[in-house]
């Protein structure tokens, strides 16, 4: 199974792009991800909160493939523990045919197009982060699953 991480705009600050990158590489090892930035709209200054979340969501309609499993990084979403993000992880990498498909939007959410394609939606906490902190997060939760599913010691009970 491949899995995409998708993110709305690019990270500005050099450390939170290593720490993604880091994380994702470390994943790779086990199962293969790759992470697409979708530029930053442009004029927002000029556009509702709904008319980004448009603009936003017809990129990233483009990115999504036939058949791919997509799932909303969402404050709506279900919560897991690491170890249950793990099993889920694995029951995905079981039943899932072409891609897992992550999907961080942007400051305000997802058009209603982008909700109408996902299969579902995970909440990384209750809490709010910046969209650049959730990519880092995201990443490290997704390399640490992939770890407890193959008994690394990165995690440890």
């Amino acid at each position: 199974m491949k899995t995409l991480l998708i993110a709305i705009g690019k990270t500005d600050n050099k450390y939170l792009t290593q720490a993604v990158e880091d994380y994702l590489a470390r994943a790779n090892h086990y199962a293969p991800i790759e992470m697409k930035i979708i530029p930053d709209i442009k004029d927002v200054k000029n556009l509702s909160q709904e008319q980004q979340k448009e603009r936003e969501g017809q990129q990233i309609v483009k990115l999504i493939q036939p058949g791919d499993h997509v799932i909303l990084l969402d404050e709506g979403g279900k919560e897991f523990t690491s170890v249950e993000f793990a099993n889920w992880i694995q029951q995905r990498m079981n039943t899932v045919s072409r891609r897992l498909v992550f999907v961080i939007g942007g400051p305000y959410g997802f058009s209603r197009e982008v909700y109408d394609l996902a299969q579902g939606k995970v909440s990384l906490s209750r809490m709010t982060f910046s969209h650049q902190m959730v990519r880092v997060i995201f990443a490290e939760q997704f390399y640490r699953a992939l770890s407890i599913l193959n008994n690394l010691p990165y995690h440890h009970q």
